[in-house]
Order: structure tokens, then sequence, then C-alpha cells
């Protein structure tokens, strides 16, 4: 897509244009759309082919990493387009780059972390992704148990669907031995992203180096959260 084709800064005319191009997409390969496992794309819009890529290498379904994906074009249309500093969050799914330190909150559902827990972003750390996944939150497809399971990755699309991958492994009887399962599948796609930390109940778990953790005190509910797909 050309700079020229939408006025700079029009950040939801370039989300219209996002979705009506994978939507197009899907209307032609409806298995884009319901498929749990990764899927060749060819002669796609650069949506799909991101999408189909951070599936791969998650071993998911494309739609698993859509949130993200969305979260990544933004921001890189916004910096593109002269912004020097974003925060894009899709429903859970963030990609930003800042020039300050900045805390984002941790929302895992019924867990007691849920809301009193944050991540300090350090502003050098960034452009960042940071994307969670749950089996108890929201209307996503998770086959675990999780509360959440937040990626740290450098790109959105590919942290999306690594969470979904991750938290699809969140199984067990015990907490700690559903957190530790996904820690296990985690260790997988290790040179994909820079930490993974993992919440079922009150028990949690982390591999790789996630932001250092700062207690809050914002209870964030359901209904604050929404998403731009």
């Amino acid at each position: 897509m050309l700079k020229s084709d939408i006025e700079p800064f029009n950040i939801n005319n370039f989300i219209i244009k996002q979705r009506e191009a994978l939507k197009s997409y899907i209307w032609k390969h409806n298995e884009f759309k319901t498929c749990l496992e990764p899927l060749e794309v060819s002669e796609a819009p650069l949506i799909v082919n991101m999408m189909a890529e951070a599936a791969e290498i998650a071993q998911v379904g494309p739609m698993a990493a859509v949130a993200g994906t969305i979260s990544q074009l933004c921001l890189n249309f916004l910096l593109d387009n002269g912004a020097k500093y974003v925060i894009v969050d899709n429903g859970g799914d963030v990609a930003l780059k800042t020039n300050k330190d900045v805390i984002i909150g941790l929302y895992a559902g019924e867990s007691s972390l849920s809301g009193r827990i944050g991540f300090k972003i350090k502003h050098q750390k960034t452009p960042l992704g940071i994307c969670t996944s749950s089996a108890t939150v929201g209307h996503s497809i998770s086959f675990g148990k999780a509360d959440s399971v937040t990626v740290f990755s450098s790109l959105a699309s590919t942290g999306d669907a690594l969470a979904t991958s991750i938290a699809n492994h969140a199984t067990g009887n015990e907490n700690r031995d559903i957190v530790e399962n996904c820690l296990v599948k985690a260790e997988e796609f290790r040179e994909y992203f820079r930490g993974v930390l993992v919440v079922v109940g009150e028990s949690a778990g982390t591999i790789g180096k996630i932001p250092k953790l700062v207690e809050t005190d914002k209870k964030v509910v359901l209904g604050d959260i929404f998403d731009l797909y």
C-alpha cells in the first residue's frame, strides 16, 4: 500500500482498508478463516502474508494472529507517516514505540493477579509487541485453561500467534502443572520471543526476559476492552 493511498494519521481509513483486504481474501479462500493449522498463501495482501508467516512460526491457524497483525500494521503505518511515538492496543494485543517508560497492566480474568500487576516497559526496548491469549477472557478460541499467556516479541503479529499456541497447551489438573506445560511449549519458540508470562489462577511462571513487574491499582473490567477487528 502506498502512503498516498491514505492521508497521514487517518488511522480509521487505514484499518478499514486492512479489514476489507482480509475479508476479500477470505471470501476467495474461506479456509483461511477456519483452518486451525498454518496455510500457504500466494498473491495475498500484506495483512494475509503477515498472519500466515506468524501462524507458520507458531504452528496455529492464521486467524490466531489477526489482532496482533492489525496492531503491528497500525504501528508501522503511523511511524511511516511521521509519528514518532505510538501505542496501539487491539483488545489486549499491543504494539508500541515510545520515548518514555510506560506501564502496561495485566488483565487475567478472575485470577487474583488481574488488575494488580503491570509491566514496566522501558522505552529503549521498543518497538515491541505485547500480546495475550486467554481461555477465560474474550471470544477467541483456546484449547487450554490459562487465564493469560502474555508474549513479548519484536512483532505483535508473531506474539499474537505464539500466545495462542502456548495457551493451547495450558492443560493438566493442577494450576502449577498447567503453567509448567505452557512454559515447556514456549521453549520450542524461544528464538521468536523475548519473554513469556503464564497465569493460571494463583499460579504464574515465566520464561525468557519479561519487563519488570510493578504493582498497579487499576482493576480493568471486561467492558473496558474492545477489538479493532
